[in-house]
């Protein structure tokens, strides 16, 4: 069933039949927009699975996600990826060792804070598929070919104005499934949460990449 319902996707998903004028798709995506930029801090739990192009489970992973603005901290199974909107560490637990990039929130660049606001508004088409209950399928479909994804469905609760989950289909064939669960609106999240912290990681080896 499945494989059916991924299939089903596929069929509807084209780069000709999107556009930025589908106005269901555009209601209910500007919705969750404000909603969750109403908000000066959340929090929420995830989990991702992926799949490479012959369909091969490459694992699964689960954590939990905070943003501020364009601030964001992802902490998934024993790694933390932590952006101040300047820089990113990405710290790696079982090589103890963290590697700092520029933070670039350009077109082509894809984070957290853009996947739970209007990142959709320019930079992508989208589509109303169906609907099964209180969830609601949108597909996106990105409208320059240099971003890495190919295509993007979300599952939008219509109750909550939320996002729930989804697909990321990248070039490469892989297929990133996710869910997305337990949102905590407004929570109290220090800014010293989003940068790096040097001293709470003994010994760590630093690679600035910058």
């Amino acid at each position: 069933m499945k494989n059916l319902l991924l299939i089903l996707l596929l069929s509807v998903i084209s780069t000709s039949g999107f556009s930025q004028g589908d106005a269901k798709a555009k209601n209910l995506l500007n919705k969750v927009s404000k909603n969750l930029k109403s908000l000066k801090s959340m929090k929420a739990n995830f989990k991702i699975s992926i799949k490479n192009k012959a369909g091969k489970s490459q694992g699964s992973k689960s954590g939990q996600v905070m943003m501020k603005g364009n601030k964001y901290r992802l902490k998934i199974s024993g790694q933390d990826v932590i952006c101040d909107a300047k820089s990113i560490w990405t710290y790696i637990k079982e090589s103890n060792e963290v590697s700092i990039t520029d933070f670039e929130d350009n077109d082509e660049a894809f984070s957290p804070s853009k996947l739970f606001t209007n990142f959709y508004d320019k930079d992508y088409g989208y589509k109303y598929l169906f609907a099964k209950g209180d969830i609601t399928y949108l597909g996106l479909i990105p409208l320059k070919k240099s971003v890495q994804y190919e295509k993007i469905i979300l599952k939008v609760n219509t109750k909550t104005n939320l996002i729930t989950g989804g697909k990321v289909y990248d070039k490469n064939g892989n297929t990133y499934s996710y869910g997305i669960s337990g949102y905590t609106k407004n929570p109290a999240i220090s800014d010293k949460s989003f940068v790096f912290n040097k001293s709470k990681y003994p010994k760590v080896e630093v690679i600035d990449l910058r």
